[in-house]
């Protein structure tokens, strides 16, 4: 059988299709939302803040409930507690009550996107560890490509209609009871050895390199691709919002492809040179993006950025998964998490202060300078293969 259609990755995808849901599936109901409840541009970003900033809070805390008390006993309230948060926002009569709900959800999936990873480290090992993980951020990246054709669908109907899809994270829960079979933790440690010997693994150079790897992965996919791309696309060749929906999901669907192979090619290359690899292809890519003057020259640079990030992602989370002992896996990946959520907060801010100093030129160039910048920690990764 071939390994994505096992079964428990099978449940694993799900859990990882509900975890990139929050925010992607509702974004195009936002000036519908701001019309309904007549709020302002910066209003309405509260929506995602309330969503977000639990992850920042819970997600080590609920790493270590889950290395702790087992994967089963924090992923199943979670989901449940973002399904019915979630769907509860369609019925909600004031702005403020609808915050609420989305800080309730957001605590609900503040663990959803370090326990899908966290479970492919404990079930799958070697080369069938990095396809599994390949074949996950495929799913993640093609999700993250619908859900907002899907969002703007049902927003068509009524804004309402966007927040019956967390409703499917009821049922996910219930399969992930049943039927999902993962190894548990069993708790000899005392929670002051186990917080001592975790932290202590936590500290461990490559892990540290490795966290800070992420942080510029998403600072460069947050600051100079996600908030600035639709700046260039709009401002250098007049694209609108639907055709900037279009171009940008052509890097998902790039990633999602190249993330599916990384099984075969990490047999082939050692992940420390697919790293290096995927940084180089960021840097060419933003100074494409930078340079361009042609359409052809700026989807060639979106494709390589893509090609870049689905190298990039599933390879980071195969080598902490790796490295992480079994004992304290979840509260590894629940860090990272973390570390992810940070780069996505001070990206665009970091990218903002390069532009206010130079205009779009001047992001692009910052973070290709950054992008290459990133091989000097990476040479000095001591694990090569997992």
């Amino acid at each position: 059988m071939k390994l994505y259609l096992n079964k428990n990755l099978r449940i694993i995808y799900a859990v990882t299709l509900i975890s990139v849901m929050g925010v992607a599936s509702i974004t195009p109901a936002f000036p519908d939302i701001a019309s309904h409840f007549k709020l302002n541009g910066k209003e309405i970003g509260l929506l995602i803040v309330f969503f977000t900033l639990p992850g920042v809070l819970l997600t080590p805390m609920l790493g270590i409930l889950a290395d702790r008390y087992g994967r089963k006993k924090v992923l199943v309230p979670s989901l449940l507690l973002f399904g019915i948060a979630g769907f509860s926002c369609a019925f909600v009569s004031k702005f403020e009550y609808l915050l609420v709900l989305r800080f309730i959800q957001g605590a609900g999936a503040a663990s959803l996107g370090s326990l899908n990873v966290t479970l492919i480290g404990d079930l799958f090992e070697g080369g069938q560890r990095a396809a599994a993980m390949g074949y996950n951020a495929s799913v993640l990246s093609i999700a993250t490509s619908v859900y907002p054709f899907i969002g703007g669908l049902l927003a068509s109907i009524s804004w309402h209609y966007v927040f019956l899809l967390p409703a499917f994270a009821i049922p996910v829960a219930a399969i992930v009871l049943i039927y999902l079979k993962n190894p548990e933790t069993s708790r000899k440690q005392t929670l002051k050895e186990y917080l001592s010997n975790a932290l202590h693994s936590i500290k461990s150079r490559d892990a540290v390199i490795l966290f800070s790897i992420s942080l510029v992965t998403f600072i460069l996919l947050y600051g100079s691709y996600l908030t600035y791309l639709p700046f260039l696309l709009n401002k250098t060749y007049k694209f609108n919002s639907a055709h900037i929906g279009i171009v940008m999901s052509i890097m998902s669907f790039t990633t999602a492809l190249v993330s599916s192979r990384l099984g075969k090619l990490s047999a082939i290359l050692s992940y420390k040179k697919i790293m290096s690899l995927s940084f180089l292809l960021y840097g060419i890519a933003l100074l494409g993006l930078s340079l361009s003057n042609t359409i052809w020259l700026l989807l060639t640079s979106i494709i390589i950025y893509g090609f870049g990030q689905g190298l990039n992602l599933p390879t980071i989370q195969t080598l902490l998964s790796g490295i992480a002992p079994f004992e304290y896996r979840a509260a590894f990946m629940s860090v990272n998490g973390m570390v992810l959520r940070t780069g996505q907060t001070i990206g665009p801010a970091l990218m903002g202060i390069a532009f206010s100093l130079g205009g779009l030129h001047a992001v692009f160039y910052s973070g290709a300078f950054l992008a290459f910048l990133a091989l000097i920690p990476i040479s000095l990764i001591s694990v090569n293969q997992v």
